[in-house]
């Protein structure tokens, strides 16, 4: 019974993303602003969790900086930036290479190297920070086509709605499964790839320490290690709300002098390039999600509540502390 109760939910939720991507493209771009809106102030009253979960990580990462009532609306701008990206990747059906530039302007793009290199492949270390989406788009549009890991559902009917939306533009969305060997590959064929570099990765899944608002997170190093495999250049880059309801596309200087930096190393570099526009203007981040899943088992600083300690976790943290700029242990990850 349960099973089959299962399979109904998950048609039904496959014919309301069916519903939402068709009609979706439909309406103006003021009534997706307003939809958004409206998504947002529904998902604060019935997330509570999540929006706790808002409010206690920007409590810990500005500390007195911000007074409660700040919190509360930064959160709230937060969830709005976040439904916001939902509702647009569903109205980009109506982007093109033609009229993409109308909604998203760029700066910095000579920093990929692609404009006086079309042959050389590059990895875009990109952020939850407002419409991250339209960032991989718009890099497609830009012919930064790449092949780029796809998060799967739970419901797997879902997949292919949102692996249609995403790849319009020319990317190649890959599963998870064997997914860095095909980055590899890519990358190798001088391609490009992109990826999420501010979600949390379990300590054993090749993973790195960083701070991150001064607390130790557990991030990604698949950046590093194809960066240091395949020579091609890392690129951060973030997308910011204009106030026209467009966006721009920032392109962050390429991480240079990596000869000798360990794999945590270059994960703090890219981190270090975006941290100060958060701390700017943090509502566009995605604040709901749980950044600081681990803490180190003895801490001077307050961690989220959901954190939780680990002794592998403090491991990784330890050794990334006795294995500097070119360190020799075991597992330093130092590019010979």
């Amino acid at each position: 019974m349960r099973s089959r109760w299962k399979r109904i939910r998950y048609r039904l939720e496959w014919l309301g993303l069916l519903l939402t991507a068709k009609l979706i493209p439909l309406l103006s771009r003021r009534a997706c602003h307003y939809l958004a809106r409206i998504a947002a102030a529904t998902m604060v009253v019935f997330d509570r969790h999540r929006f706790d979960v808002a409010l206690n990580n920007l409590e810990v990462a500005f500390g007195n900086e911000l007074s409660p009532r700040e919190r509360r609306r930064i959160a709230r701008q937060s969830f709005q930036h976040f439904a916001r990206t939902m509702v647009d990747l569903f109205w980009s059906s109506r982007l093109t290479r033609e009229n993409f530039s109308r909604y998203i302007e760029w700066q910095n793009f000579e920093e990929t190297g692609r404009s006086t290199d079309p042959d050389r492949s590059v990895i875009i270390a990109c952020y939850h920070y407002s419409n991250f989406e339209w960032l991989s788009l718009a890099c497609g549009f830009l012919d930064l086509k790449g092949t780029i890991i796809a998060q799967e559902f739970k419901n797997s009917l879902l997949d292919p709605i949102f692996k249609k939306l995403r790849e319009q533009s020319g990317h190649i969305f890959i599963a998870r499964e064997r997914s860095l060997l095909r980055l590899f590959k890519a990358l190798r064929r001088k391609a490009s790839t992109a990826l999420l570099v501010d979600l949390t990765v379990p300590p054993a899944q090749g993973a790195v320490a960083i701070d991150c608002f001064g607390l130790k997170t557990s991030v990604t190093s698949a950046h590093a290690w194809l960066h240091e495999q395949t020579g091609a250049s890392i690129v951060p880059a973030h997308c910011e709300p204009l106030p026209d309801g467009r966006y721009r596309l920032i392109f962050h200087p390429k991480i240079d002098n990596t000869a000798g930096m360990t794999h945590q190393q270059i994960a703090q570099a890219c981190w270090n390039s975006f941290e100060p526009y958060v701390r700017k203007d943090p509502a566009p981040w995605l604040w709901m999600y749980k950044h600081w899943r681990y803490r180190p088992v003895k801490t001077d600083r307050p961690y989220p509540f959901y954190a939780n300690p680990m002794w592998r976790f403090d491991e990784m943290v330890q050794r990334d502390r006795v294995n500097p700029i070119g360190g020799t242990g075991p597992e330093s990850g130092r590019r010979d």
